[in-house]
Order: structure tokens, then sequence, then C-alpha cells
């Protein structure tokens, strides 16, 4: 089913055909996809949050995006106006994120006392842990071992760990919370024993 360009859009059935001279590298094409889509991408990073002074910007970066990437646009999945429009929405996005990150100066982080006791975790006896919690570990059933094991020595992905087990994301998420609950009762119990 063909996508008519909504009232004011004039010219938007055009963009499919311009994105893709775009990604053969034309620039004429690409002045002219920026001409008719540069006002509706200017809204759309407005009604994000971006503020009017950083919108050239975020646009800017947004443009370099869909120059790069013209070639990756497939009208089949989206309309052109919409592909288009979610790059100004993450490139938006990503530019307040970056905007609202805390900042401190290296030279007021200096000035930050250190605490003259040590913390809990330098006090802490890695030594005397280790062997419980591998009795811990030992005495889980081998399938959660394993299941530990691939997650937090390995680094496996829960959708990863998912497919490897056959079970949704779900349900290791849940395995692997009950296996960490059930090993920390076990070293807690068997520290207060030692």
């Amino acid at each position: 089913m063909a996508c008519s360009s909504p009232p004011g859009q004039p010219g938007s059935e055009r963009l499919p055909e311009l994105l893709a001279r775009v990604s053969a590298g034309e620039t004429r094409a690409f002045a002219e996809l920026h001409t008719l889509t540069r006002g509706r991408l200017r809204r759309i990073a407005l009604a994000v949050g971006a503020s009017p002074h950083d919108v050239d910007d975020i646009l800017q970066d947004s443009f370099l995006k869909i120059w790069r990437n013209a070639a990756r646009f497939d009208s089949a999945r989206a309309p052109a106006t919409a592909w288009m429009s979610a790059i100004v929405r993450h490139t938006a996005i990503d530019h307040l994120r970056t905007r609202r990150q805390p900042s401190v100066e290296l030279d007021k982080a200096l000035l930050v006392p250190t605490a003259a006791e040590p913390s809990p975790a330098e006090d802490f006896d890695y030594a005397s842990a280790e062997p419980i919690a591998r009795g811990a570990f030992d005495r889980l059933p081998e399938e959660r071992r394993r299941l530990v094991a691939l997650a937090y020595l390995e680094g496996e992905s829960r959708a990863s760990l998912s497919r490897r087990f056959g079970v949704p994301v779900g349900t290791i998420k849940t395995w692997l919370h009950r296996t960490i609950v059930a090993m920390r009762k076990d070293c807690l119990a068997a520290s207060a024993a030692a």
C-alpha cells in the first residue's frame, strides 16, 4: 500500500527516490532532500525538548547520519519521513542526555576529603570469603552453576543464555535471581557457622 503524503508536506512522495540517490553519493539529491525535510525535522527536534539554539547542531548531526545511512533506508519497512524523523528524534535525545550529565571540574573533585577510616569494602576479608563463596557455588546444581558461570564470569547476555537453555529471557532472569539469593543465604549461613 502506497503512503500518500500528508497535507502540508509537498514532495514527500519523492523522498524514497531522493534517499536512493543520496545513497549513491549525489550531493544535489541531498540538497533537495535537506530543503524538503528541514522544517519538519526541525519541529521534531523541538518537540523532543531541544532548545532552539541547539536545534541546528542536532539537525546537522542528523543530516550527517541520514547521508551516511541512506543506503539502509527500506521503504518496505517505513515511510521515508518516519525513518528520517526517528534519526532526528534519537539524535535529539542523545544530545539532551549529554547536556544533562553532571560534570565536575577535576580541581573540585580533588578537594573532596578522603575518609580517615577504611570503608567496609576496604575492611572486607576477601581471603576468608572466597572459600565460603566457592563452597556455595559448588553446592549449586550443575545446570545452575553453568548458568551463573556463563552469566557472571563469561559475561554472556540474557538473550544468549535464553537461546542456549531454550527458555524465555524472563525465565533466565528468574533463575539467576533465585540462584544468587540462594547462594547469598548459603554464604551467610556458612560464615555464621565459621
